[in-house]
Protein backbone atom coordinates (compact mmCIF):
# COMPACT_ATOMS: atom_id res chain seq x y z
CA UNK A 1 0.00 0.00 0.00
CA UNK A 2 0.92 3.68 -0.74
CA UNK A 3 -0.44 6.55 0.71
CA UNK A 4 -3.43 8.37 -1.98
CA UNK A 5 -5.16 11.12 -1.75
CA UNK A 6 -9.37 10.74 -2.20
CA UNK A 7 -10.60 13.73 -4.27
CA UNK A 8 -13.35 15.40 -2.47
CA UNK A 9 -16.35 16.58 -2.39
CA UNK A 10 -17.92 13.21 -2.82
CA UNK A 11 -19.51 12.73 -6.38
CA UNK A 12 -23.09 13.77 -6.47
CA UNK A 13 -24.38 10.96 -7.56
CA UNK A 14 -24.31 9.11 -4.09
CA UNK A 15 -26.96 11.29 -2.48
CA UNK A 16 -29.23 10.77 -5.65
CA UNK A 17 -28.63 6.93 -5.49
CA UNK A 18 -28.65 6.78 -1.42
CA UNK A 19 -32.40 8.06 -1.76
CA UNK A 20 -33.43 5.18 -4.02
CA UNK A 21 -34.50 1.98 -2.37
CA UNK A 22 -32.68 -0.17 -5.16
CA UNK A 23 -29.61 2.99 -5.28
CA UNK A 24 -26.17 1.99 -6.63
CA UNK A 25 -22.97 3.01 -5.32
CA UNK A 26 -21.45 2.11 -8.28
CA UNK A 27 -22.46 4.78 -10.71
CA UNK A 28 -19.95 5.87 -13.56
CA UNK A 29 -19.26 8.89 -11.76
CA UNK A 30 -17.73 6.80 -8.75
CA UNK A 31 -16.27 4.42 -10.79
CA UNK A 32 -14.34 7.34 -12.78
CA UNK A 33 -13.34 9.08 -9.65
CA UNK A 34 -12.17 5.94 -7.77
CA UNK A 35 -10.31 4.91 -10.85
CA UNK A 36 -8.14 8.37 -10.73
CA UNK A 37 -7.73 8.76 -7.38
CA UNK A 38 -6.21 4.63 -6.70
CA UNK A 39 -4.15 5.31 -9.79
CA UNK A 40 -6.29 2.70 -11.88
CA UNK A 41 -5.21 -0.07 -9.17
CA UNK A 42 -5.75 -2.06 -6.32
CA UNK A 43 -5.23 -0.36 -3.27
CA UNK A 44 -4.22 -3.23 -1.15
CA UNK A 45 -1.95 -5.46 -3.84
CA UNK A 46 -1.38 -2.79 -6.11
CA UNK A 47 -1.67 -4.50 -9.24
CA UNK A 48 -2.79 -2.15 -11.89
CA UNK A 49 -4.98 -2.29 -14.24
CA UNK A 50 -6.84 -5.13 -13.03
CA UNK A 51 -9.62 -7.32 -15.03
CA UNK A 52 -11.60 -8.25 -11.95
CA UNK A 53 -12.48 -5.17 -10.46
CA UNK A 54 -14.73 -4.60 -7.32
CA UNK A 55 -15.82 -1.03 -5.14
CA UNK A 56 -15.21 -2.23 -1.66
CA UNK A 57 -16.46 -0.80 1.34
CA UNK A 58 -13.24 -0.10 3.33
CA UNK A 59 -15.46 -0.28 6.74
CA UNK A 60 -18.33 -3.16 6.18
CA UNK A 61 -21.10 -1.72 5.68
CA UNK A 62 -23.91 -4.56 6.61
CA UNK A 63 -26.39 -2.87 5.27
CA UNK A 64 -25.76 0.43 7.39
CA UNK A 65 -27.03 3.04 4.26
CA UNK A 66 -24.56 5.89 5.52
CA UNK A 67 -21.85 3.58 5.07
CA UNK A 68 -22.75 2.12 1.94
CA UNK A 69 -23.00 5.23 0.13
CA UNK A 70 -20.18 7.35 2.18
CA UNK A 71 -17.73 8.40 -0.51
CA UNK A 72 -14.69 8.13 1.68
CA UNK A 73 -15.41 4.28 2.84
CA UNK A 74 -15.45 3.75 -1.09
CA UNK A 75 -12.03 2.22 -2.26
CA UNK A 76 -10.85 0.50 -5.51
CA UNK A 77 -9.88 -3.01 -4.92
CA UNK A 78 -9.45 -6.03 -7.38
CA UNK A 79 -11.66 -9.34 -7.05
CA UNK A 80 -8.51 -11.00 -5.22
CA UNK A 81 -7.76 -8.58 -2.71
CA UNK A 82 -11.87 -8.04 -2.03
CA UNK A 83 -12.11 -11.78 -1.34
CA UNK A 84 -9.30 -12.29 0.69
CA UNK A 85 -9.98 -9.13 2.62
CA UNK A 86 -14.04 -9.64 3.25
CA UNK A 87 -14.98 -8.56 6.86
CA UNK A 88 -12.18 -10.39 8.15
CA UNK A 89 -10.25 -7.39 8.27
CA UNK A 90 -11.86 -4.31 9.20
CA UNK A 91 -9.55 -2.41 11.41
CA UNK A 92 -6.75 -1.89 9.00
CA UNK A 93 -4.25 1.07 8.27
CA UNK A 94 -6.20 3.74 5.89
CA UNK A 95 -4.30 4.18 2.87
CA UNK A 96 -5.74 7.34 2.22
CA UNK A 97 -5.78 8.88 5.30
CA UNK A 98 -1.73 10.50 5.37
CA UNK A 99 -2.04 10.24 9.47
CA UNK A 100 -1.84 6.40 9.59
CA UNK A 101 1.36 7.00 7.45
CA UNK A 102 0.62 3.56 5.61
CA UNK A 103 3.99 3.86 3.89
CA UNK A 104 6.32 4.18 6.99
CA UNK A 105 4.22 1.52 9.12
CA UNK A 106 4.71 -1.82 6.73
CA UNK A 107 7.75 -3.03 5.13
CA UNK A 108 7.57 -4.98 1.98
CA UNK A 109 10.10 -7.60 1.59
CA UNK A 110 10.37 -10.02 -1.94
CA UNK A 111 12.00 -12.67 -2.15
CA UNK A 112 12.10 -14.53 -5.86
CA UNK A 113 14.43 -17.77 -4.92
CA UNK A 114 13.92 -20.51 -4.05
CA UNK A 115 10.62 -19.63 -4.93
CA UNK A 116 8.99 -16.56 -4.92
CA UNK A 117 7.74 -15.35 -1.44
CA UNK A 118 6.75 -12.33 0.53
CA UNK A 119 7.60 -11.36 3.98
CA UNK A 120 5.82 -8.33 5.61
CA UNK A 121 6.96 -6.62 8.72
CA UNK A 122 4.78 -4.26 10.83
CA UNK A 123 6.68 -1.50 12.18
CA UNK A 124 4.68 -0.81 15.45
CA UNK A 125 2.93 -2.82 17.73
CA UNK A 126 -1.24 -0.70 17.00
CA UNK A 127 -3.79 -3.61 16.06
CA UNK A 128 -4.64 -1.32 12.82
CA UNK A 129 -0.53 -2.50 11.48
CA UNK A 130 -0.70 -5.88 12.47
CA UNK A 131 -3.98 -6.60 11.12
CA UNK A 132 -2.87 -4.74 7.83
CA UNK A 133 0.64 -7.07 7.70
CA UNK A 134 -1.62 -10.30 8.49
CA UNK A 135 -3.83 -9.23 5.79
CA UNK A 136 -1.17 -8.71 3.18
CA UNK A 137 0.10 -11.69 3.75
CA UNK A 138 -2.29 -13.47 3.06
CA UNK A 139 -2.90 -11.13 -0.17
CA UNK A 140 0.58 -12.27 -1.65
CA UNK A 141 1.28 -15.84 -0.18
CA UNK A 142 -2.61 -17.12 -0.14
CA UNK A 143 -4.80 -19.02 2.31
CA UNK A 144 -6.41 -21.65 1.02
CA UNK A 145 -5.89 -24.06 -2.38
CA UNK A 146 -7.56 -21.48 -4.38
CA UNK A 147 -6.09 -18.38 -3.08
CA UNK A 148 -2.81 -19.93 -2.97
CA UNK A 149 -2.85 -20.60 -6.53
CA UNK A 150 -3.73 -16.67 -7.37
CA UNK A 151 -1.91 -15.58 -4.97
CA UNK A 152 0.62 -17.49 -7.29
CA UNK A 153 -0.09 -15.38 -10.08
CA UNK A 154 0.10 -12.05 -8.57
CA UNK A 155 3.74 -13.07 -7.23
CA UNK A 156 5.03 -14.06 -11.23
CA UNK A 157 3.53 -10.21 -11.83
CA UNK A 158 5.66 -9.16 -9.04
CA UNK A 159 8.46 -11.02 -9.61
CA UNK A 160 8.67 -9.37 -13.28
CA UNK A 161 7.91 -5.77 -12.16
CA UNK A 162 10.87 -5.77 -9.56
CA UNK A 163 13.22 -7.58 -11.97
CA UNK A 164 12.28 -4.88 -14.55
CA UNK A 165 13.16 -2.06 -12.16
CA UNK A 166 16.16 -4.03 -10.58
CA UNK A 167 17.88 -4.03 -14.31
CA UNK A 168 17.47 -0.41 -14.61
CA UNK A 169 18.56 0.65 -11.13
CA UNK A 170 22.17 -1.88 -12.89
CA UNK A 171 22.35 -0.07 -15.62
CA UNK A 172 21.99 3.54 -14.20
CA UNK A 173 24.74 3.00 -11.78
CA UNK A 174 26.84 1.41 -15.29
CA UNK A 175 29.80 3.56 -15.78
CA UNK A 176 29.79 3.34 -19.28
CA UNK A 177 26.42 4.87 -20.14
CA UNK A 178 26.33 8.42 -21.20
CA UNK A 179 25.01 11.26 -19.40
CA UNK A 180 22.06 11.18 -21.95
CA UNK A 181 21.51 7.64 -21.51
CA UNK A 182 21.33 7.79 -17.60
CA UNK A 183 19.12 11.07 -17.55
CA UNK A 184 16.21 8.51 -19.02
CA UNK A 185 17.21 5.52 -16.96
CA UNK A 186 16.50 8.16 -14.46
CA UNK A 187 13.08 9.12 -15.58
CA UNK A 188 12.21 5.44 -15.73
CA UNK A 189 12.84 4.69 -12.70
CA UNK A 190 11.57 7.52 -11.18
CA UNK A 191 8.28 6.37 -12.93
CA UNK A 192 8.49 3.09 -11.30
CA UNK A 193 8.77 4.51 -7.97
CA UNK A 194 5.72 6.76 -8.31
CA UNK A 195 2.62 6.12 -7.17
CA UNK A 196 0.98 5.58 -10.38
CA UNK A 197 3.33 2.01 -10.88
CA UNK A 198 2.37 -1.25 -10.43
CA UNK A 199 3.27 -2.57 -6.89
CA UNK A 200 4.93 0.55 -5.82
CA UNK A 201 5.56 -0.21 -1.97
CA UNK A 202 8.21 -3.13 -2.73
CA UNK A 203 9.91 -0.82 -5.24
CA UNK A 204 10.35 2.10 -2.99
CA UNK A 205 11.14 -0.21 -0.03
CA UNK A 206 14.31 -1.40 -2.05
CA UNK A 207 15.23 2.01 -2.49
CA UNK A 208 14.74 2.98 1.21
CA UNK A 209 16.76 0.16 2.35
CA UNK A 210 20.08 0.16 0.43
CA UNK A 211 21.91 3.31 1.24
CA UNK A 212 23.47 3.80 -1.97
CA UNK A 213 20.17 3.68 -3.63
CA UNK A 214 18.17 5.56 -0.96
CA UNK A 215 21.44 8.61 -1.21
CA UNK A 216 20.43 8.46 -5.72
CA UNK A 217 16.82 7.96 -5.84
CA UNK A 218 15.59 8.51 -2.04
CA UNK A 219 15.08 12.18 -2.89
CA UNK A 220 12.38 11.03 -5.59
CA UNK A 221 9.90 8.89 -3.39
CA UNK A 222 7.39 11.68 -1.84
Amino acid sequence: MVYLEKSQPAPTSLAVEKTKVSGDYKTPEVLDRLKTDFKNKCYICEFKAPTSINVEHFVPHKNNRDLMFDWNNLFLSCAHCNNTKLAKYDNILNCTDKTHDVENKIKYIFNPFPIEHVNIEALDGSAKTQNTKELLLAIYNGTTPLKKLESANLRNCLLNEIRDFQQLLLEYFNDSISAEEKQLLLSKIDTHISRESHFTAFKRWIIKEDPKLNMEFGKYID
